[in-house]
């Protein structure tokens, strides 16, 4: 359990973060630029949730935004050596029945809308707008995860997790927009 009676402790003012087996890191290194960048992707999701206010799509994002949480602990927890990315009491990771929730809602949510034609802009209805803005967070979260995982062990459901979340939100966009009725179509070369 987390228990925050102070928010400042002063340790990061050389530069550095600790991670949860207690080692440290610059705060640039390329996990802590993945862990912010989930961070960053989760205060997008928030941000979209106020716009769903009172749906079942807010309580998903909410939902989710607990998962997010729950990523960031997966990376800020390195693997040890020929770790299989277990779970454990003391170790938490993203596991493939998240995953699978999320590949659920992308199915559920694309059930009732229309295949597309063309791709679509982001834009629409507020809450599309505010989608699509989580959702192009998720892509740069995953751009870093997948550039940290190039670099060192990275759980293989964490990265499945953060791609499919950015397919579930374009999708939730599209909802958004009235069932995709609402999508701002591009138009290749329309200003040319």
């Amino acid at each position: 359990m987390v228990k925050l009676n102070k928010i400042y402790t002063r340790t990061g003012d050389d530069g550095t973060t600790g991670l949860v087996d207690g080692s440290r890191l610059p705060k640039h290194a390329g996990r802590m630029e993945a862990i912010g960048a989930v961070d960053e992707a989760n205060s997008a999701l928030g941000l979209a949730a106020v716009a769903l206010e009172g749906s079942d799509h807010a309580k998903a994002l909410f939902r989710i935004q607990n998962d997010l949480f729950d990523l960031g602990a997966d990376l800020a927890t390195p693997a040890g050596e020929g770790e299989d990315f277990a779970p454990s009491e003391m170790v938490l990771r993203i596991v493939s029945a998240q995953v699978e929730w999320l590949e659920d809602a992308i199915d559920a949510a694309n059930e009732g809308l229309e295949p597309l034609t063309s791709f679509v802009l982001p834009g629409g209805t507020e809450a599309a707008a505010r989608l699509h803005v989580a959702r192009a967070a998720c892509r740069r979260a995953e751009r870093s995860m997948t550039a940290m995982a190039a670099a060192e062990p990275t759980n293989p459901q964490a990265l499945a997790y953060i791609n499919r979340l950015s397919d579930y939100l374009f999708v939730l966009a599209r909802v958004a927009n009235d069932g995709g009725k609402g999508d701002v179509k591009w138009i290749p070369g329309a200003n040319r």
